[in-house]
C-alpha cells in the first residue's frame, strides 16, 4: 500500500469528525461576530422568563390570601346573622355623661386634705 492509498482510507473513515469541526467553529464565530447572540440574548431571555415566573408565583399567593379573606368574611357574616343586634358578645358601652364622671372622680379624690412631702434631690445624701 502506498502513502496515497493510506491517506485516502483515512479520509474515508473520518468524514464524520471532519463535518463536526466546521459546525463547532461556526458557533465559536457567532460569539465573535455578534456578541449579542452569545451574551445578550440569554440574559434578556432569563430576565423576561424570570419576571413572568415571579408574577405567576405572586399571583398564586394573592389568590390564596383572597380565599382566606373570603372564608374569614363568611365566618363574620354568619356570626352577625345569629343575633339581631350585631355579632354575638358585642361591646355595648354604657351611656355616661361628663358630669357623672366628674362627680365620681370628686368622690374618689379629696383635694382639701393633703400633706406636704419633701421629694429628695438626687444629689442629697440620705
Amino acid at each position: 500500500m502506498t502513502v496515497v492509498q493510506a491517506a485516502m482510507e483515512d479520509n474515508r473513515s473520518a468524514p464524520s469528525t471532519a463535518r463536526v469541526q466546521p459546525s463547532a467553529s461556526k458557533f465559536k464565530r457567532w460569539g465573535r461576530r455578534s456578541p449579542f447572540l452569545r451574551y445578550g440574548l440569554p440574559m434578556i431571555s432569563l430576565t423576561v422568563i424570570g419576571a413572568l415566573g415571579l408574577g405567576h408565583l405572586l399571583q398564586g399567593s394573592k389568590d390564596i390570601a383572597k380565599v382566606r379573606d373570603d372564608k374569614e368574611w363568611e365566618i363574620i357574616e354568619t356570626r352577625k346573622a345569629l343575633s339581631r343586634m350585631g355579632p354575638l358578645n358585642a361591646y355595648n358601652p354604657k351611656k355616661t355623661s361628663l358630669e357623672e364622671e366628674l362627680k365620681a372622680l370628686q368622690q374618689k379624690v379629696d383635694i382639701d386634705n393633703y400633706e406636704y412631702k419633701k421629694i429628695p434631690k438626687p444629689t442629697e445624701d440620705k
